[in-house]
């Protein structure tokens, strides 16, 4: 049977191109980047020059990014650049929740669409708040924040406490990992201090990541050893990891426009398809600051795990929510943050489409959901 995959924000397949790309690093291309023989310093110019290219799509300096093993750890890394109070909103990541648990905090509120009031982010600033830390785009809902916006709250808190003679940092720090491939990145429009990346998102390798920090941002390194990128991170380089990402970068920056696109009109034909006949379904994220990937449709009253097997028995395979909250067995806090009553909660499916994403797929997907609804509708009668 061959599946329709309407997942991927869990996970990206591998792009064709990237794997080519990573293949001779794996073999030929073996070396130990710090080692001082020819090919090693190939190996190391190669490897920088991936650096200076994701540097470069994203508006910052080589010598600015720390490449990890993922999104959580560039998170974790990002939160240990301070002590103090750390403002942040109810429905981060999971890995964001955890880190600001560490320190004295506030979550504040988002509406019923996921998104945050800017203002409500200044109230929240204490004058020992060092850090904000806003996703760029929900990872369930697709809801995108206002991060501009925040971005500009931030310097005038800056230059406040100047003028109050108040020497705390404050910095600004988004988790965009939902949001590549589909926003834009450039780390001076976003307007952001710190910026976490992930490489498994944009069809890229797994296990591979970044953080990109501002010189001002004193972090200390959660992996010590050898000293590599910086100090900041200790361990051989990931080489082929890197050059992959880099590869995969490239290739979402280049399809962005057209693939955004294409994206919006099959979500929207997806959720159109479902609405004509579930009309009491809910749909969760706003409206317009969505990203076009994502679809949260709740159908009150249904088990959504059920649905889940239900779909994948016709091929279709699909999410109740994020991977990790899924993973947990729990129920959501994103869709807890927005208001959602347990029945509705319980009866949602997170679809979310990507490059191999098709017309057909989306119409033969809609009709299985449909059936597989009406299934348990009558099962419940």
């Amino acid at each position: 049977m061959v599946s329709i995959y309407l997942d991927h924000a869990a996970a990206t397949p591998l792009d064709p191109d990237v794997l080519t790309a990573m293949q001779p690093y794996f073999s030929d291309a073996f070396y130990n980047p710090s080692s001082p023989y020819a090919p090693a310093v190939q190996v190391r110019q190669e490897y920088e020059a991936a650096k200076a290219q994701i540097a470069g799509i994203i508006g910052a300096k080589s010598g600015e990014l720390i490449m990890t093993a993922g999104a959580t750890e560039s998170i974790n890394l990002a939160f240990s650049g301070g002590e103090g109070h750390v403002v942040t909103t109810a429905i981060e990541h999971p890995a964001v929740l955890a880190a600001t648990k560490q320190h004295e905090h506030t979550f504040v509120t988002v509406d019923k669409n996921g998104r945050v009031n800017p203002d409500d982010i200044k109230n929240a600033i204490r004058p020992d708040t060092w850090l904000v830390s806003i996703g760029l785009a929900n990872s369930e809902i697709g809801t995108i924040q206002p991060l501009s916006k925040i971005a500009i709250i931030i310097e005038e808190v800056r230059l406040a406490r100047l003028n109050e003679g108040n020497k705390t940092p404050i910095y600004l720090h988004s988790d965009a990992s939902q949001g590549a491939g589909q926003l834009d990145l450039h780390v001076t429009r976003l307007g952001v201090d710190m910026l976490t990346l992930n490489a498994a998102k944009i069809y890229g390798p797994k296990q591979v990541g970044l953080l990109y920090a501002t010189r001002t941002v004193k972090l200390i390194p959660q992996i010590v050893g050898g000293g590599q990128e910086s100090g900041l991170r200790s361990g051989t380089e990931n080489v082929a990891g890197v050059i992959g990402m880099a590869r995969a970068m490239i290739i979402a920056d280049k399809k962005r426009n057209t693939e955004v696109h294409r994206l919006g009109q099959l979500r929207d034909a997806l959720q159109r398809k479902l609405l004509d006949v579930f009309s009491d379904a809910v749909i969760s994220g706003h409206p317009k600051h969505r990203l076009n990937s994502h679809l949260h449709i709740s159908f009150p009253g249904i088990d959504a795990e059920r649905l889940v097997f239900g779909l994948e028995s016709r091929g279709v395979l699909v999410a109740t929510g994020s991977a990790c909250a899924a993973n947990k067995g729990t129920r959501s806090h994103v869709l807890s943050a927005i208001g959602l009553d347990d029945e509705t909660a319980d009866g949602s499916l997170r679809l979310t489409l990507g490059r191999e994403t098709s017309e057909t797929e989306i119409s033969e997907a809609a009709q299985a959901i449909v059936d597989t609804v009406k299934k348990e509708i009558a099962r419940r009668a």
